[in-house]
């Protein structure tokens, strides 16, 4: 674990303030529900909670599947990062700004291709993944020799589509 030289004291309610610079570097926006747990060590532990992260198994299956279907690379990511993968190394990595921007619009993205992690494989379609009325991630196809065709994206609207009515169920 990376010590931060910040000391806090606990509030009569229990409450611990979270320094600003680490919700900037973390990218923890107001009202984000964090996990609270206790590691193996005794330490106490907060991290982002990814509803998308109890699918990861599922996940796996469908970017695979989305991969050998659409004959491209592919990713799926929570709101920070990749949480499953085929075709390109990038499982556990923190997505891009850009790429965070575009699915923060919630709107489906078909274009020019853009960093998915930084210094990592571009996508040309981002679609993201609503569930509930939140926003809960993205899946995205990585760009190659070919421009998106539709049924691409059609494939990427159906497995958000899919990935979301698991976190629905």
């Amino acid at each position: 674990m990376k010590a931060t030289g910040v000391v806090r004291r606990v509030d009569d309610l229990g409450r611990i303030v979270i320094p600003k610079e680490i919700r900037r570097t973390m990218r923890i926006r107001e009202g984000e529900p964090m996990e609270i747990f206790i590691d193996s060590g005794g330490s106490v532990v907060f991290r982002k909670y990814s509803p998308m992260g109890g699918l990861a198994e599922v996940a796996v299956q469908l970017a695979e599947a989305l991969a050998r279907e659409a004959e491209r690379p592919c990713v799926i990511c929570d709101r920070d990062g990749v949480i499953a993968c085929s075709g390109v190394k990038a499982q556990g990595e923190r997505i891009s700004r850009e790429a965070e921007s575009l699915m923060e619009s919630r709107r489906p993205y078909k274009g020019d291709p853009i960093e998915i992690i930084e210094g990592g494989p571009m996508a040309d379609i981002i679609i993201p993944v609503i569930a509930g009325g939140d926003l809960s991630g993205c899946v995205a196809l990585v760009a190659g020799q070919n421009p998106g065709r539709e049924d691409d994206t059609r494939l990427a609207r159906m497995t958000a589509g899919f990935m979301a009515r698991c976190m629905e169920d």
